[in-house]
């Protein structure tokens, strides 16, 4: 009897070092996943604070929580799903797929770059100001998350597509799960922190109010910072996804060019080869994520104003009144 006992304390400990073995392991690819994943987890997390701008400050962490439920139900619900059906039925797909999602997030990098330094900013007429419904917010939040979480998740399941089934969904559940929380819990921090800094500025104190003050004088350069990594990121995440994606197609030319020119500068920099090659292929990655997104947005910009581009009016025609 206790011989049998001992046997199934074995067996026991035996399944849960497996069970702690494979939970490792599916937090070590989701890690490896959700790196990948960065440059879209930062743009999501510096185009959110957006959506709470003009609203009552009372109300900005109730919507931001709708905002990240809307968001998991996208990733959990439709997305996962969708990629993994891919992924076991369809795998040739996923390339195409991730490519056109990579030129996706130049066409968005290059729009902001054209943007910043175009002056097409978008301004409101006087009186225009009006409180957003709520109910609209969410709404086109979650649309929004839609695109950028359905990069997050084919940019994740790129990296353990070699996993099976049962572990590919156990790691996207992790990623979808851990980048909601990080995304939406750092924009939640993000847009009560000048509600931080304008209480510690009434308070007595010269040391609290002071660090208060220069609380609130900082917020808008770090949104102005969290926008330029975030576009920054874009270009270069979308532009590796397409040169990577171009040598999986068969066309080698574009990844050998930017494979030869980092294995040169590696062999010429020494101890420091290793972070100029990725210096290299970062600079590479984003300056081709720029061409290809410039290029979508004239193509965007000429289709679109074509369309929007009322009929002309004839001469002495009369408009109704």
């Amino acid at each position: 009897m206790s011989g049998g006992l001992v046997a199934l304390l074995d067996d026991v400990a035996v399944l849960a070092r497996a069970a702690a073995a494979s939970i490792d392991d599916i937090g070590a690819a989701a890690a490896r996943a959700s790196v990948k994943a960065s440059g879209v987890v930062v743009d999501d997390a510096a185009v959110t604070p957006q959506y709470v701008r003009g609203l009552a400050a009372e109300r900005e962490l109730p919507i931001i929580r709708r905002i990240a439920v809307g968001s998991l139900r996208n990733k959990l619900l439709i997305i996962l799903p969708a990629v993994l059906l891919l992924s076991e039925f369809l795998p040739g797909l996923l390339t195409p797929i991730l490519m056109l999602g990579g030129t996706y997030l130049c066409f968005e990098g290059a729009e902001k770059v054209w943007a910043r330094f175009g002056g097409h900013h978008h301004t409101h007429a006087a009186g225009e100001d009006v409180l957003p419904d709520e109910d609209t917010v969410v709404s086109g939040a979650v649309r929004t998350d839609f695109i950028l979480s359905a990069e997050i998740m084919v940019i994740s399941l790129n990296e353990v597509v070699d996993q099976p089934l049962v572990a590919r969904a156990a790691i996207l559940i992790v990623v979808a799960l851990a980048i909601t929380a990080l995304v939406y819990g750092f924009v939640g921090l993000i847009v009560k922190m000048d509600d931080v800094g304008l209480r510690l500025a009434e308070r007595p104190g010269k040391t609290a109010a002071g660090f208060g003050r220069g609380l609130v004088k900082a917020m808008p350069r770090l949104l102005t910072g969290l926008t330029v990594v975030g576009t920054a990121a874009m270009l270069w995440v979308g532009g590796h996804i397409l040169l990577v994606g171009t040598e999986e197609l068969g066309l080698t030319f574009l990844y050998d060019a930017v494979h030869h020119v980092e294995e040169a500068t590696k062999e010429a920099t020494g101890a420091f080869g290793s972070v100029a090659a990725w210096l290299v292929n970062t600079l590479a990655s984003a300056l081709l994520g720029l061409v290809v997104g410039a290029l979508v947005v004239v193509v965007m910009s000429l289709t679109l104003h074509r369309r929007k581009t009322p009929p002309p009016v004839a001469a002495g025609e009369a408009t109704a009144p």
